[in-house]
């Protein structure tokens, strides 16, 4: 008897087995694109949106925003073509896996296919083309498809339920349950630019003795004092420790190196580790992209942990370390910190700074009552932060389940 070819999960009422369709059965009008010369000003800066790869963003099927608009003459004079609304833009160069409904009219680069006047749900159409493509990259997962022509997408087979209301009803819970992703994903950036303005105007710039906001009970001017007065090095090492091996990264401070790295990265320098203590802090001296000068963290998710021997760790006296980690990883003390590198970064990534160059920077410090509440504000920040990051974890494995039991 021949295996019966039906979704796991399937909503009531519907039992028909569903069908093989190629791609090119998704459509009765495929268009391709062009990049007009970008050289002659009267192709561009028209009304005409025009998106390339860049444009979409993985996993985002939905409110692509373009950057470029063609002109009516820059449409006439390129390969580019005008694709009519509620078309299906699928990326077939760099990038592939990525796709797009488009609801109005629009031109694409020469990266894209376009499928147009869809032969089935719409909706269904983007998810069903989505989940192929995610099969297709996890098969080869560890090397990127670099491209696929015209005639390799459109020959691709696909299941489809014959019934178009089933159709609809599937592509319509997964718009549904993609706005809730990005309602929540829309939550999360506003968070993290409330974070961001928060931390320029709670710390004082530009030679100010206070911030532009303050808690209420607060006056006193904020006292300029030198890192290495109030800080002392931290050196102790335990060749027995069992303590979590840890390191520090730009964007998310302090993790375990095992999350990075999926083998033992410290080797026999293991024993050479700094061992830190809850409160204690750690400067990393390597440059990223978001911190070009390192970057500075006070351990508190762990008793103690285990850090690289190259980070300077140090603990500071009477003041609330967070509050410290926050000011040393802040503007004034970047600009404090430029002025020091003086000869590039070393051949290992780290830049020459030493603790004792780190020692010399000023901070703009409060009373230690005035630390802490600040502390608490971005601490309740950064705790709504994670959250919605794991409720956008949450729904995106929720999505990737149902796609691999709701289609075939």
């Amino acid at each position: 008897m021949a295996e019966r070819r039906v979704p796991r999960i399937r909503f009531k009422g519907f039992e028909e087995d569903w069908e093989q369709r190629k791609l090119e059965e998704f459509a009765s009008e495929t268009r391709g694109g062009g990049t007009p010369k970008t050289s002659n000003g009267t192709y561009w800066n028209g009304d005409i949106p025009w998106i390339q790869s860049s444009d979409l963003k993985e996993n985002e099927l939905f409110e692509v925003k373009p950057r470029k608009y063609v002109s009516k003459i820059g449409l006439s004079k390129s390969a580019t073509q005008l694709v009519e609304a509620n078309s299906i833009a699928v990326v077939t160069r760099v990038g592939v896996g990525k796709l797009a409904f488009m609801p109005h009219s629009y031109a694409t680069s020469q990266d894209f296919l376009s499928l147009s006047r869809l032969q089935v749900a719409p909706y269904f159409a983007v998810y069903s083309i989505y989940h192929m493509l995610q099969e297709e990259l996890e098969v080869v997962q560890g090397t990127s498809i670099k491209g696929m022509t015209k005639e390799d997408l459109l020959s691709k087979s696909l299941l489809i339920p014959v019934d178009i209301v089933e159709q609809t009803r599937l592509g319509g819970l997964f718009y549904k349950l993609d706005s809730l992703l990005s309602l929540h994903q829309r939550k999360l950036e506003k968070l993290k630019i409330l974070k961001k303005a928060m931390l320029e105007k709670m710390f004082p710039k530009n030679g100010a003795k206070i911030p532009e906001i303050r808690f209420s009970g607060f006056a006193d001017d904020w006292e300029q004092r030198k890192l290495g007065e109030i800080a002392q090095i931290v050196s102790r090492t335990d060749p027995e420790s069992e303590s979590a091996v840890m390191m520090i990264t730009a964007s998310e401070g302090f993790i375990e190196q095992s999350e990075r790295y999926a083998y033992d990265n410290a080797g026999k320098s293991l024993k050479r580790y700094i061992l830190l203590h809850r409160g204690e802090l750690a400067y990393n001296h390597g440059a990223s992209k978001i911190r070009p000068y390192g970057s500075c963290f006070a351990l508190i998710t762990q008793e103690r942990a285990r850090v690289p021997f190259v980070y300077h760790c140090f603990t500071v006296f009477n003041q609330n370390p967070e509050f410290v980690s926050s000011e040393l990883n802040g503007e004034n003390v970047e600009n404090q910190l430029r002025r020091i590198v003086s000869s590039g970064a070393r051949m290992d990534g780290l830049l020459n700074i030493s603790f004792s160059d780190y020692s010399e920077v000023k901070l703009q410090l409060p009373i230690l009552a005035e630390q802490e509440r600040v502390v608490l504000c971005f601490t309740y920040i950064k705790t709504l932060i994670t959250l919605h990051q794991r409720k956008l974890e949450k729904l995106r494995q929720i999505k990737k389940s149902m796609l691999e039991r709701m289609f075939v």
